[in-house]
């Protein structure tokens, strides 16, 4: 697929910035739907919303959109890729992902494992509860941190190649020859 046509198929599924700049409900933000970076692809907006993005994906909320769009307009990083990043953690994944958060948790904390003494009915879920939630959330949290800063330094680093190449081919068919 070449570059136009990706653009292409990305912006049928965008919605209108217009639109969503003047929806009603989201009128209590002010101007800061205006900030450009919100809906423009270039490294920095990328880079923010990338760690943005994976950052919440680790939060076990139902809102996890909503903060990373929160957050997306504060640090003025482009708000769909940090909204569609969450969804990293879907249905489908959150069972592992937030297994191995639990496991890291635990890890990080140093408390044995409550699974020892677990016993699977209502009474037992309740009773482990707290010994689960705190390591789950710690588990998370680094986790998020991990991600988000990784995502950062990744998504930079790339796109600063990627710039370095292109500019070196442009240096190498000015200096070649025509012929």
């Amino acid at each position: 697929m070449a570059k136009e046509e990706i653009q292409k198929l990305i912006q049928r599924f965008i919605p209108d910035i217009g639109v969503i700049k003047n929806h009603k409900s989201l009128q209590f933000l002010g101007d800061k739907l205006h900030e450009p970076n919100l809906w423009r692809i270039n490294r920095r907006s990328i880079v923010k919303a990338f760690a943005i993005g994976l950052f919440f994906a680790w939060i076990p909320s139902p809102t996890q959109m909503a903060f990373a769009a929160i957050a997306a307009i504060y640090f003025r990083a482009n708000i769909l890729i940090s909204v569609a990043l969450v969804w990293i953690t879907n249905p489908i994944t959150m069972p592992p992902l937030f297994y191995f958060a639990y496991r890291v948790g635990l890890r990080f904390s140093h408390l044995p494992s409550p699974a020892d003494n677990f016993v699977f009915s209502l009474e037992g879920l309740w009773a482990s509860f707290g010994d689960v939630i705190w390591p789950f959330l710690l588990g998370c949290l680094i986790l998020g941190l991990i991600s988000s800063l990784a995502a950062y330094i990744g998504m930079d680093s790339y796109w600063r190649y990627q710039v370095s190449k292109k500019w070196a081919a442009r240096k190498q068919k000015r200096n070649t020859p025509a012929g």
